[in-house]
């Protein structure tokens, strides 16, 4: 069985992510969607329990789908889960830079491959960061987050 991780703090998890996730499930058996847990020290981050429950209503009917906390390295959470593969969203060069970095260090330490999918080019722009900042400034923002399919 192939096995990926997609990690991050998804806070929230935008339409990006999804479309990562959509796509990634034609390329593995199981899919787990890794959530910082509480323990990352972000200004104003939502707890992991909600941010987890909001991912969990979105794929309640995928059973390929698990979404887990995490702490610590990707890689660790990775072979918890029987994972051989990190799943990363790229939207520009410099995401690119910063995942190579990573996935060269994941493999060298845990023996985790990375696999990189890029942003469809409707969701290069969309970053949770943007999304907290339009919310933060009245902005509806529902046309960034994804609905129950």
């Amino acid at each position: 069985m192939k096995i990926g991780v997609f990690v991050g703090s998804f806070d929230p998890f935008t339409v990006g992510h999804d479309s990562i996730v959509t796509r990634a499930l034609g390329l593995f058996d199981r899919l787990v969607i890794g959530v910082v847990g509480d323990q990352v020290h972000k200004p104003d981050m939502a707890p992991a329990t909600e941010r987890m429950r909001a991912i969990q209503e979105l794929y309640a009917d995928e059973p390929r789908i698990e979404v887990k906390p995490y702490y610590g390295l990707a890689v660790d959470f990775a072979k918890e889960q029987g994972a051989y593969y990190i799943i990363k969203g790229v939207r520009s060069v410099k995401d690119f830079e910063y995942e190579r970095e990573q996935a060269d260090i994941n493999r060298q330490i845990g023996g985790i491959e990375t696999v990189l999918l890029f942003a469809e080019p409707q969701y290069a722009s969309v970053s949770s960061s943007m999304v907290r900042e339009l919310q933060h400034f009245g902005r509806n923002v529902d046309e960034f987050l994804p609905k129950k399919k």
